[in-house]
């Protein structure tokens, strides 16, 4: 191989070394990543010495984080991003700040200058989004309350990563600066602040306005890998033009995401990127396992322990009073403290950068970038811990022990959701004789339902695995009835991907969510309150004197009025001036219709009718 490119050479390395370490780390029950790591180790420096330029290499495998961001972004509409404002910006602030305070201090404490102190408590403060996204998504925990709590503030710390690099040369021997050199340093930082704003700016700006009609060209050309091609240079722009004014990669590529999530090329960017996602962040794992400085391990293993287990027993100890603030599951939080503990990957750069400017001296940065990725080693072992010995004591000693589907169903229904809407769908079904497979990932609930004697499996059905399992590519019907209204337009995406054969019934929560499931070709859906509404609606009626064959006809003919003004309404329903106008035209003719039959109905009665 000695004539062949260092590229291929290199290539070669790290798939063997992937093909090898994961698959027997799975083996032995230690998880993926841990495979990657370890991996890493073996050919690195440190191990067989077959790679060297781990730098290099660990830049472009941070391509995996950005691709990652990236369609975790393609899943957060603008209006659900909205709507975690506050767990963000809130939580995500206490639990960077807190942090960083309590290591600042503990640092102090032990005589280090504060200068350096700041800067090793707000860069150990920052946690892998990595490892904590990859571990959520293996652990299906997404839509769990910790999940999204833990998401919230890794996205924060995307965040706060931008002003912690903006303050290192402040802190550092080259920001001691006077007269006319200051003045130009201010300059240059609001020149840098304009051309961040205005780079931030245009990402928003263009996915609103170039992105989807770029897309609709392209897609229009009938080329796929083209298209495929369209989706990289996407990011990997956006990525360029993020880096160039010196903010997270990741966080540009979030954003391009967000902005993407509504358009109708969402599911076709996130088949087309999936697997370079999971290669790059592979790669990822691998270049952190070889940038281990193991010799600054032997020189000072004592000194490293104490940063290691200390930084993190502190920031244990300080997330898992913010998981009980935050009110989280007590069986979710060591999983959650865990996961947000460990050092990141931007703990590399920040550190990095406080050597070049002078902050500390670059041995610090050597011992620090070792503590963040053994801290980043340590973790998936932890977490293995956690599941061998402490969750199994919550669960026996508190939780139900819930089985998933492990055989192949094949009943010819499937109900997703099993609460107040589903149970309605499911005891009329057994009732003629019909038992569907019933699949609900609330534990509480389900032992309730067991309790009455009905079959009800614990799982997510925005599982491809556990559709697959449960029989949908036998099945005839899918009843969606999930309450969460992502999840289940989420869930109706899989099926109709996957399972083209199944049809759908779906509930709706409201008219936007009926509007959604019709774009996605659903047409049997109800609306979950509206025939119990119309019901109390002529309760109304009736009790106000009119007689009980009129309320009825009354409810009927508004039922049929308002499914027709709903048809009416459907093309124009992203116009939303021409809805309002068809809704204000359609209630005044229903009321001039009804009151016209109420006069005629009043004709027709005979004297004393209602005495």
């Amino acid at each position: 191989m000695s004539d062949a490119p260092a590229w291929l050479v290199n290539s070669f390395i790290y798939l063997a070394a992937a093909v090898i370490a994961v698959p027997l780390a799975k083996k032995l029950g230690l998880g993926s990543i841990i495979g990657y790591l370890a991996a890493g180790i073996a050919i690195g420096p440190w191990g067989l010495g077959l790679v060297t330029n781990v730098q290099d290499i660990l830049h472009f495998a941070e391509f995996g984080v950005v691709l990652m961001l990236f369609l975790i972004g393609l899943e957060l509409e603008p209006k659900r991003l909205w709507t975690l404002r506050r767990p963000i910006f809130g939580w995500g602030s206490a639990q960077v700040l807190a942090c960083a305070a309590l290591l600042t201090g503990a640092a102090m404490a032990f005589g280090v200058n504060w200068q350096t102190a700041l800067v090793a408590g707000l860069g150990l403060a920052l946690s892998s989004t990595a490892i904590a996204l990859q571990a959520i998504s293996e652990r299906n925990l997404m839509p769990t309350s910790s999940g999204q709590a833990g998401f919230s503030i890794l996205l924060f710390q995307d965040v706060a990563a931008i002003p912690i690099l903006a303050l290192l040369p402040l802190l550092g021997a080259a920001a001691t600066v006077s007269g006319q050199n200051e003045a130009v340093a201010y300059t240059n930082r609001a020149l840098e602040a304009i051309k961040i704003i205005a780079v931030i700016g245009g990402i928003i700006l263009g996915g609103r306005l170039l992105l989807r009609p770029l897309l609709r060209w392209i897609a229009n050309s009938g080329t796929p890998e083209i298209f495929t091609a369209a989706a990289l240079l996407l990011v990997v722009g956006i990525a360029a033009l993020m880096q160039l004014v010196g903010l997270s990669m990741a966080l540009g590529a979030f954003l391009a995401g967000v902005l993407l999530a509504e358009s109708e090329y969402r599911r076709e960017l996130e088949t087309d990127i999936e697997p370079f996602k999971g290669l790059l962040l592979g790669l990822f794992f691998i270049a952190v396992g070889m940038s281990i400085d193991f010799g600054v391990l032997w020189q000072s293993p004592g000194l490293m322990a104490a940063i290691v287990l200390g930084f993190l027993s502190l920031k244990l100890a300080l997330i898992y009073g913010l998981a009980y603030l935050m009110k989280l599951p007590f069986q979710e939080r060591p999983v959650f403290a865990l996961l947000l503990a460990q050092g990141g990957e931007f703990a590399f750069v920040v550190f990095q950068a406080a050597a070049g400017a002078r902050v500390f001296s670059a041995e610090t940065a050597s011992l620090l970038i070792g503590a963040v990725a053994l801290s980043m080693l340590l973790t998936p072992l932890l977490l293995l811990a956690v599941d061998k010995l402490l969750l199994p004591r919550y669960a026996n000693c508190n939780t139900p022990q819930l089985d998933e589907i492990s055989e192949p169903q094949q009943a010819p229904v499937i109900i997703a959701g099993f609460g107040r809407y589903g149970q309605i769908v499911g005891r009329m079904l057994l009732a003629q004789g019909i038992a569907p497979t019933v699949l609900d990932h609330d534990a509480e609930m389900i032992e309730t339902i067991r309790a009455f004697g009905y079959r009800v499996f614990y799982g997510d059905a925005t599982r491809l695995d556990l559709l697959r399992t449960a029989g949908a590519a036998s099945a005839k019907i899918f009843v969606l009835a999930v309450d969460d209204v992502e999840q289940s337009l989420k869930i109706v995406d899989l099926v109709k991907d996957h399972f083209p054969q199944l049809q759908i019934v779906a509930r709706a929560r409201d008219v936007p969510h009926w509007n959604a499931l019709r774009d996605r070709g659903v047409m049997r859906v109800e609306r979950e309150l509206f025939e119990s509404s119309l019901r109390s609606a002529r309760s109304v009626l009736e009790l106000l004197g009119q007689p009980p064959h009129e309320a009825r006809q009354s409810a009927m003919r508004f039922r049929q009025h308002n499914l027709a003004l709903f048809k009416q309404m459907y093309p124009h329903r992203k116009d939303r001036a021409k809805a309002i106008a068809l809704a204000t035209q359609g209630r005044q003719q229903l009321e001039a219709q009804m009151a016209q039959e109420r006069e005629q109905l009043a004709q027709r009665r005979p004297p004393g009718w209602n005495d």
